[in-house]
């Protein structure tokens, strides 16, 4: 029996509610059960120095988590004058992650910054993170084109991700943190609406995972991403 009592299969409760910033191009709130995410997203006209007059644009991300979103106060990283590798490491993979269903030409030459703060981290957040930057992003596209900024479709695919993993000899969808600190194997994966993979970040904490096993989370990936991405479409729509 998982901690929340959930089905192997079964993910948490995901709730995406859009235009919770008043001044962002585009935002949203991503729930992932108790993990909560403000993703906004920023127009520019700005590019980096090495994309100037070669007629597209960039799209890329920033990640942090409130000095309270975990048990115990964080120390702001600003305060630290640096980023921790982790940081690093996420923001870039929500920027990759989105960037793999962006036609960077027909963007024009705009630049669209996604930050992604966790409000509250239960496990997942960088999962909920690209999830939500998604539909933030998707906002931000509709009002460039709005606004004839484009030079064509932008949008090639949606994207999201999930986590699973090996907990107690199980594979497991959508891990929360009691899962995640004891889990034989962990993993990420971000994919498209259509199914193709973008990343896959597997890691064995324990025993080695083994071809089976790595079938089996890449089964449970398919379903949550599905449905995941099931959820976006309607919170675009509404």
């Amino acid at each position: 029996m998982r901690p929340s009592g959930r089905a192997p299969d079964q993910m948490r409760a995901v709730t995406i509610e859009r235009n919770v910033s008043l001044k962002a191009e585009g935002s949203c709130l991503v729930s992932f059960g108790n993990t909560r995410v403000l993703c906004t997203a920023s127009v520019e006209t700005s590019l980096p120095g090495w994309l100037r007059g070669k007629g597209q644009g960039w799209v890329t991300a920033e990640y942090g988590m409130l000095p309270r979103a975990t048990g115990t106060r964080t120390r702001r990283e600003a305060t630290a004058g640096k980023q921790s590798g982790r940081t690093q490491e996420i923001q870039r993979l929500i920027g990759r992650s989105l960037r793999a269903v962006v036609d960077l030409t027909a963007l024009g030459e705009s630049q669209i910054t996604l930050d992604c703060d966790v409000l509250e981290a239960d496990g997942g957040t960088r999962t909920a993170s690209i999830t939500g930057a998604y539909v933030a992003l998707s906002d931000a596209i509709r009002w460039l084109e709005e606004r004839k900024l484009t030079k064509g479709p932008v949008l090639k695919d949606s994207v999201a991700a999930i986590s699973c993993g090996i907990y107690r000899g199980s594979p497991v969808l959508d891990l929360d943190y009691l899962e995640d600190v004891e889990a034989e194997t962990d993993a990420n994966f971000v994919m498209t609406g259509a199914g193709k993979f973008v990343e896959i970040q597997g890691t064995a904490e324990g025993a080695p995972f083994d071809r089976a096993e790595l079938d089996a989370l890449m089964t449970l990936a398919g379903k949550g991403i599905s449905e995941l991405t099931e959820l976006q479409k309607a919170a675009l729509s509404a």
